[in-house]
């Protein structure tokens, strides 16, 4: 019988630390990692069983480094593992020895529960139970095979409007309820999973972000199966039901009364679709109706090692960051610096044009002006916060010195490219921090210091290039003039563009930065 949860998908801030967590400390199989269906530069990842069967999913939407969200009604709020009943003593030293935060055991509609936190600070249980479907168990290397986690056991779904909540899945997703206490009904599956809908009225509402559960997916026979509950979800007249082909699935998605995203999804095709079942996990896969990986940048995904891997691990450092390695790295390093409104990963796809070898190091700057992030504060469009700008400064060449022993960059193959904001931060580090920066490329940059202090830049190698139409190009030939008076040598291309970047840039960039390495 199909019947039961299909998948259920949260959302995670650090991917490395999530891949550490599920397929590492709690020995989920990777199963899919994909471009977003609805977002290309978004990674997704699957985790389940040994053949990532229906039942055995959870799955995750990487916003590397992004903001928190809140639990709240209208939401999931815990997701649960099932484990052999004798386990829970396994779990719980395994656990400890980790540093993994635990709570409990404890015993739970009469079976044991250990409540353990992910690196998100997602709820996670793990269940003693004999009730669910017979699992096809990933054989872990460190985990015992008669510990291992067997399926999903369930998810507590937090809502302000019980009955409205639980008649709500029950009518559409084949459950029924099989046991309650004062706040919570437990409605189980013929599958033998379980939904705890629990009674969070006066509590504050969700809201989407990190941390938190995006959906639950429940399980249908077929694409007629999902159609058929679409026809009776319009006929309630419950809102917006969409449907997607999601490869691996077909399905629809709709909100219940107490304001949860519940999804229908398909058992079939499944996600050996496009793998072989010994290969589930190990390559990067571009939804087709994005084009596929020709016309997605894929480097703007986050890279992450699975556990028995060899991984560069992310360091600390003042600003947020994203350190991406070549395929075949030629030794260079590029250090990237968005544009007002950009972030860490805005200029990815040009670093990748620009140098297709060399690793990239792309910063996101900490001033945030109307919700969106720069490298130092302005007062108007063409007059900045000095004491900001000369403090940002200085946190970025402790940046920049915190990466040389973190990462092992050398500075004499890094190249500095700046766009915007980022190229005017740039301008102003050169003169501020003489010597930090050795090779650079100042995209529509402009002068941003009132007081140009005397620096000695011998030796440093500028390019330059400014936007005929760019209304901000007057304010170019400050920056310049102040650039070759501290010995600079300095290169300044005009381009046929206004402010915003083109084809051209990269073209000049790429011939500049070869004409460097012929010298060099």
């Amino acid at each position: 019988m199909t019947s039961g949860i299909h998948h259920i998908t949260l959302i995670t801030r650090k991917v490395q630390a999530n891949v550490d967590f599920y397929a590492g400390f709690l020995g989920l199989r990777l199963v899919k990692r994909t471009a977003g269906f609805e977002d290309a530069a978004q990674l997704h990842l699957f985790y389940g069983d040994a053949t990532g069967s229906p039942g055995s999913l959870i799955s995750f939407l990487v916003w590397e480094d992004g903001a928190p969200g809140r639990v709240g009604h209208g939401q999931p709020s815990e997701v649960a593992f099932a484990i052999a009943p004798e386990s829970i003593g396994y779990w719980l030293t395994r656990a400890l020895r980790h540093n993994v935060a635990t709570s409990g055991p404890t015993q739970e509609f009469g079976e044991p529960v250990l409540r353990l936190k992910d690196p998100d600070g997602v709820i996670v249980k793990l269940v003693g139970t004999q009730a669910v479907a017979t699992p096809t168990i990933h054989a872990a290397t460190d985990i015992p095979a008669e510990d291992a986690i067997l399926r999903l056991r369930g998810a507590t779904v937090l809502t302000a409007k019980p009955e409205g909540t639980a008649a709500f899945v029950s009518r559409h997703f084949g459950y029924s309820e099989t046991a309650a206490t004062d706040t919570i009904r437990r409605l189980t599956s013929q599958s033998g999973d379980i939904i705890d809908i629990r009674d969070a009225g006066g509590f504050w509402t969700a809201a989407p972000g990190t941390g938190t559960i995006d959906h639950i997916a429940f399980r249908a026979v077929d694409e007629d199966a999902v159609n058929a509950v679409r026809m009776r979800l319009e006929a309630e007249d419950v809102g917006a039901v969409p449907v997607h082909d999601r490869t691996y699935f077909y399905s629809l998605y709709v909100r219940e009364p107490g304001g949860t995203l519940f999804e229908l999804a398909t058992d079939g095709p499944g996600m050996s679709i496009d793998e072989s079942a010994e290969a589930l996990g190990t390559k990067l896969f571009v939804p087709e109706h994005f084009g596929g990986k020709d016309k997605v940048d894929t480097v703007i995904l986050p890279q992450f090692s699975l556990p028995d891997e060899e991984r560069l691990p992310m360091r600390d450092l003042p600003f947020v960051h994203r350190f991406t390695q070549a395929e075949n790295p030629d030794g260079r390093t590029l250090v990237l610096l968005h544009g007002t409104g950009g972030n860490e990963t805005s200029l990815l796809p040009l670093g990748r044009q620009i140098a297709p070898r060399a690793d990239l190091l792309s910063l996101r700057g900490r001033s945030v002006e109307e919700g969106y992030p720069r490298f130092f504060r302005r007062i108007t469009n063409v007059t900045f916060d000095q004491p900001d700008l000369v403090s940002e400064a200085e946190a970025f060449a402790a940046f920049v010195e915190g990466a040389v022993a973190g990462y092992g960059i050398d500075l004499r193959d890094t190249v500095f490219v700046g766009y915007s904001n980022g190229a005017n931060m740039l301008g102003a580090v050169l003169l501020l921090h003489p010597g930090l920066i050795r090779t650079a490329v100042l995209l529509r940059p402009m002068n941003v210091l009132e007081d140009i202090p005397k620096a000695d830049l011998s030796g440093t190698r500028i390019l330059m290039t400014t936007g005929a139409q760019d209304p901000y190009a007057p304010y170019t030939p400050d920056l310049e003039k102040n650039l070759l008076n501290s010995h600079a040598e300095v290169e300044n291309t005009l381009v046929n563009a206004g402010h915003d970047l083109s084809p051209q840039d990269v073209s000049i960039a790429r011939a500049w930065l070869a004409g460097l390495a012929d010298r060099d």
